[in-house]
């Protein structure tokens, strides 16, 4: 099956605007191709406000984020890898939804942070994580 990362993002998007809130995601800065203002990262990370009042031309494809948004008075165009996205959350409450940051994955390791010693290595390895 495809991802459903960008399916829950747009319907948490949409949520949280029709309930008058702002929306706003953190976003793993440090992913390659991805395009924010450095100015705005911090701790290797980026909170970005994609309210349809603060970006134009927002669109939450499969792939990626992209929009315009000004920094400084400036316009830049973001560029932002759906997988690179760790939350999205309503600014006002802060409710909304925390995903597993993916960079890893996309860097080619299946490190789970366990030891090296499992029994289970390779394919037959659980896609799951412990969560202490």
């Amino acid at each position: 099956m495809s991802p459903n990362r960008p399916y829950l993002l747009r319907a948490l998007h949409q949520w949280i605007v029709d309930n008058d809130m702002t929306p706003h995601i953190l976003v793993n800065a440090e992913v390659e191709n991805i395009q924010v203002p450095v100015s705005a990262i911090r701790n290797g990370k980026v909170v970005l406000n994609v309210d349809p009042a603060a970006v134009q031309g927002l669109e939450i494809g499969n792939d990626y984020l992209t929009c315009s948004a000004r920094f400084n008075g400036v316009a830049q165009s973001l560029f932002v890898p759906v997988f690179a996205i760790l939350a999205v959350y309503a600014r006002e409450n802060g409710q909304g939804m925390m995903f597993a940051d993916e960079l890893s994955k996309q860097g080619g390791s299946d490190d789970d942070g366990g030891s090296d010693d499992s029994p289970r290595s390779g394919k037959d390895r659980s896609h799951l994580q412990v969560i202490k």
